[in-house]
């Protein structure tokens, strides 16, 4: 089945499901806009199709989705076109995977970051193996959580949404169905039988009683009380306040400090107000909400300067602007979260 996503995503109908493959292994399938308008237009065809009950997206090789294809991104914006239209066909398709009618059942073997999140957690059920590994580490990279994670993260029960958008961590699959981001946990080595049977009933339900296995979370309830009794402060500045003032005396604060003070002071700020206003606010308005901080980051200095440390030269420190936290202007990071008139993202 062709939907133009050429040799970067492949479209198949086995029997009762429409499933898709992300083919690009030696990109850790980092997601392109082709990929995007490919994977759009599927789910338009699939959703109305009386052929297929369950749409199944998986990766070949070691990552589901390690995110976005930011060195293009990089690119792009300092040729000064910044490609705005391949996150807003990016947004519109997390907000569609998220209202989709059908069940739509992602299969989670390998890392799963960024763009990878966007196209695969916003889905019925999320089926991650004892190989996965989550996270949305955008603040190291002067960028911000995004593809609908201001509404993904709130949810989290014990802050713990707040604290992977402000560290950046990986988790595990345990953690994952623990606090709710996965669904399900499978065996890796029962990922072959699980598509062959969901491929022939089109119920995930049923197929998932036989293949779940419970997952125990890695994080240990001293961590997870830490989590909540830290990031569960009224603002970013309680945060790091709460963190310093047990930071002499416990590993897990300043463990946890040293790792916030290497990222984006700028996009530390819009992460925390972006997760924390996506508590009361629907999907569709998330989106929306993180299209303005996204045109804004666009025309910003932190993202490019991530990216350049990060893939550019490989292992340098970057140059934050603002440097510090304290330097940060609160009327400058109410101007990312500001209407953009004309230039709203349509959904």
């Amino acid at each position: 089945m062709d939907f133009g996503g050429g040799d970067e995503i492949r479209f198949e109908h086995l029997g009762r499901a429409g499933v898709v493959t992300l083919t690009r292994p030696r990109a850790l399938n980092a997601v392109t806009h082709r990929m995007v308008r490919a994977l759009a237009a599927a789910l338009s065809a699939w959703e109305n199709d009386p052929a297929i009950d369950v749409v199944l997206i998986k990766a070949e090789g070691r990552a589901f989705s390690a995110g976005g294809d930011i060195l293009h991104v990089y690119e792009a914006g300092r040729a000064g076109k910044p490609p705005v239209e391949f996150f807003a066909d990016e947004y519109r398709l997390n907000a569609r995977i998220n209202s989709f009618g059908k069940p739509y059942v992602a299969l989670i073997d390998g890392i799963v970051m960024g763009g990878g999140v966007g196209i695969s957690f916003h889905g019925s059920h999320r089926v991650m193996t004892e190989n996965a590994q989550f996270a949305m580490p955008e603040v190291g990279i002067g960028f911000f959580p995004d593809v609908g994670a201001s509404r993904l993260l709130p949810d989290l029960g014990g802050s713990f949404g707040m604290y992977l958008a402000l560290t950046g961590n990986r988790i595990g699959y345990g953690d994952a169905l623990w606090s709710g981001l996965a669904t399900h946990t499978i065996q890796a080595q029962d990922q072959a039988g699980f598509l062959d049977r969901l491929t022939m009933t089109g119920d995930p339900e049923s197929v998932l009683r036989a293949f779940f296995v419970q997952a125990r979370r890695e994080t240990d309830r001293a961590t997870l009380e830490s989590i909540v009794r830290h990031f569960s402060q009224p603002s970013l500045k309680r945060v790091i306040d709460s963190l310093e003032r047990e930071s002499a005396t416990d590993a897990f604060a300043a463990r946890t400090l040293e790792t916030i003070r290497t990222r984006s002071p700028t996009s530390l700020h819009i992460a925390w107000r972006a997760i924390s206003a996506g508590l009361t606010l629907s999907m569709d308005a998330c989106m929306k909400m993180e299209f303005r901080i996204l045109n804004r980051m666009l025309d910003g200095h932190d993202f490019y300067e991530g990216i350049r440390a990060a893939i550019i030269d490989k292992g340098s420190t970057p140059q934050w602007k603002p440097a510090s936290l304290g330097e940060v202007n609160e009327a400058d990071i109410a101007a990312y979260f500001a209407p953009l008139g004309e230039g709203e993202l349509d959904l």
